[in-house]
């Protein structure tokens, strides 16, 4: 009798649960595109029964990896409700991404809305008749409180259509829909449709897509897709695992640029010309890279700030240097690493970033971590004054990640460097937890063996300016025309022999006639209709101090015209320290200012290696950047 009413009571559990899946509370949505020539995408979202008399509807108002509101509830034209029977349903907006929908309880509720997708950028959305690119939170509305409901898609394509591409989870059964577990997952899929070139690869055991649209016929997508494959198992190997069981690259063809990570895909943007290009393919192959560097650095290992995103206001953080700027350092690292550049190359890229930090006057303004935390105000909204103010966290933190990576294998005689810090966060803090300022800090002084806080808030914390030589000394490099020398702490007797060499190269520079320094204003300008518009005024510049002003029209330097064709010309003839008066227009006034011409700054900040380096600086070059060989190889 006791067996018998446990099979009955587990046969009832079982029953109950059953009955509880298939009863699922599940967010059904449907994509039209019978208005795709318009830019406008038809949605309708089936919200399953509500228990209470109303509920709100909520649309985000940005997207993880771009730091900025954008404010998406804006592109909505239409929007009604209604319920599967004859019950009164009415929708009202409350605010600016939120509308208040009051209905009958436990009827269906029907939501319709018309949306306009025609922004080229990763961020948002693009529906024309070619094809779709859609992101999560530029698209779907969704049920306050809902954020852990299953939330599933169908695309309803034109037959002129051939794939949806997504990382979400394709139905069984049911072609072009997909299943997001929750709202975040949701947002994090952007959804590619159209008739991509679609090339598949495997990595580590692992199946990846690169899928091109937009016009890959001056694209050789097997070769894009063979490169792309290298850059993955590297970083694979680099991390020492793979958190993901597929990975989309969606490589939109739109003349445009940019690129937005996610969890188990990337979503990029291109020009036709760049394949074809070399230093465009490999600023190509570099955001690759850096895209899918995040799928570690970013998506599964965030600031703590980052770990539960609130969608609909800014997510400050201290420590977008490192989620940004450290990856933006990795992501050269990672071709030269696998031979699709070469050492030379790589430095080249590595100085272009110091370039910018070392002409931007607002280096001197703005600290790394104020620039990670105002990302939502500064970074996304430049203006004609943003180099004289501000910093770029990517800029400068790729900067700092190569000055602290050179100071922890320093510190360590090379036994460590910034990998091992990365590869240890990730261990430790990657997940729900996250990492804050002071993590960091104990990691890095954990692998340096050192205490670093001292060193992180220099570099991090203030505005001071950075000291290139120890990273210059330990690798071996110099900036010729900045003046800096490199001292090699491996010297010894074996460097005396270069002396000659060095003394006599000395002698035949002092033999070269030195050139007349060129003449500097300090301004960047718009050259439009032939006439010459001031953009930007340079901090402690001649035209600052003439006061110049951004909208100024140049109309001429001493009593003669100048335009767009012959401006600069006539500039680079004032000599030096002589005093130009400057015919302008400010809206409308004419006026004329007075300034000192002054020399162009010279400092270029190109990295160069020793000519004739140590066999210490060798071998540190080797760890840090692979073996040498030949691009492409």
């Amino acid at each position: 009798m006791i067996r018998v009413i446990l099979l009955t009571t587990l046969c009832f559990i079982v029953n109950s649960l059953s009955a509880a899946a298939q009863q699922e509370s599940v967010l059904q949505y449907k994509v039209s595109f019978n208005d795709r020539t318009s830019h406008y995408v038809h949605i309708e979202v089936n919200v399953p029964a509500p228990k209470s008399d109303s509920f709100e509807l909520m649309m985000p108002t940005w997207t993880p990896g771009s730091y900025l509101i954008r404010e998406y509830s804006r592109h909505i034209d239409e929007i009604t409700a209604g319920s599967a029977g004859d019950a009164k349903v009415t929708i009202q907006k409350t605010s600016k991404n939120r509308w208040l929908v009051k209905c009958v309880p436990g009827q269906d509720v029907k939501i319709q809305y018309r949306l306009y997708c025609r922004e080229m950028s990763v961020r948002s959305n693009w529906v024309d008749e070619d094809m779709a690119i859609l992101t999560g939170a530029a698209t779907f509305l969704t049920v306050d409180g809902a954020r852990n409901a299953v939330h599933q898609i169908h695309f309803d394509i034109p037959d002129s259509w051939t794939r949806t591409l997504t990382a979400l989870n394709a139905v069984e059964g049911r072609e072009h829909t997909y299943r997001a577990e929750n709202l975040d997952e949701l947002i994090d899929s952007p959804v590619l449709c159209g008739n991509p070139i679609v090339q598949d690869f495997s990595a580590g055991g692992i199946p990846h897509v690169l899928a091109t649209i937009g016009d890959g016929s001056l694209w050789d997508t097997a070769k894009a897709a063979a490169d792309v494959q290298r850059i993955v198992a590297e970083q694979q190997k680099f991390w020492g695992g793979v958190p993901y069981s597929s990975y989309k690259f969606l490589n939109v063809i739109s003349e445009t640029g940019g690129g937005l990570e996610h969890d188990n895909s990337t979503l990029v943007m291109t020009s036709r010309w760049n394949f074809r290009n070399k230093e465009k393919y490999e600023d190509w192959l570099s955001l690759i890279s850096h895209e899918f560097f995040h799928t570690w650095n970013v998506r599964r290992l965030r600031p703590s700030e980052l770990t539960n995103y609130n969608y609909e206001v800014e997510n400050n953080t201290r420590s977008l240097w490192v989620a940004e700027g450290v990856t933006s350092y990795y992501e050269d690292l990672m071709l030269v690493r696998t031979g699709l550049i070469d050492h030379a190359a790589y430095l080249k890229r590595l100085s272009i970033p110091i370039q910018k930090l070392q002409t931007n006057p607002g280096r001197h303004v703005q600290s790394l971590a104020e620039s990670s935390f105002d990302s939502w105000i500064k970074f996304y909204r430049p203006d004609e004054n943003s180099s004289n103010t501000r910093v770029s966290y990517y800029v400068k933190g790729c900067v700092v990640g190569f000055l602290l990576d050179a100071r922890i294998r320093e510190l360590t005689n090379d036994a460590k460097s910034l990998d091992d810090v990365m590869r240890l966060l990730y261990q430790r803090y990657s997940g729900p937890k996250g990492y804050s300022d002071t993590d960091f800090a104990s990691i890095v002084s954990e692998v340096a063996g050192v205490d670093m806080n001292a060193w992180l808030a220099q570099h991090v914390e203030s505005t001071d300016e950075l000291d290139y030589q120890p990273a210059l000394n330990w690798f071996g490099l110099t900036f010729p025309t900045a003046g800096s020398e490199t001292a090699d702490p491996d010297a010894k007797s074996q460097d005396v022999s270069n002396t000659a060499a060095t003394n006599a190269a000395e002698s035949d520079a002092k033999k070269e006639k030195p050139k007349e320094p060129a003449a500097w204003l300090g301004v960047q300008v718009s050259e439009t209709g032939g006439s010459v518009n001031v953009t930007g005024v340079v901090q402690g510049s001649p035209a600052q101090a003439a006061g110049l002003n951004v909208d100024d029209e140049l109309l001429g330097f001493n009593q003669y015209r100048v335009s767009a064709k012959n401006w600069k010309d006539q500039l680079t003839q004032l000599g030096v320290s002589e005093k130009v008066r400057i015919l302008i227009s400010r809206r409308g006034e004419i006026r004329t200012l007075e300034a000192t011409i002054l020399p162009e700054p010279k400092e270029k900040w190109e990295l160069k290696p020793s000519p004739k380096p140590s066999d210490g600086i060798k071998a540190r070059m080797t760890k840090w950047l692979g073996e040498e060989v030949r691009a492409g190889k």
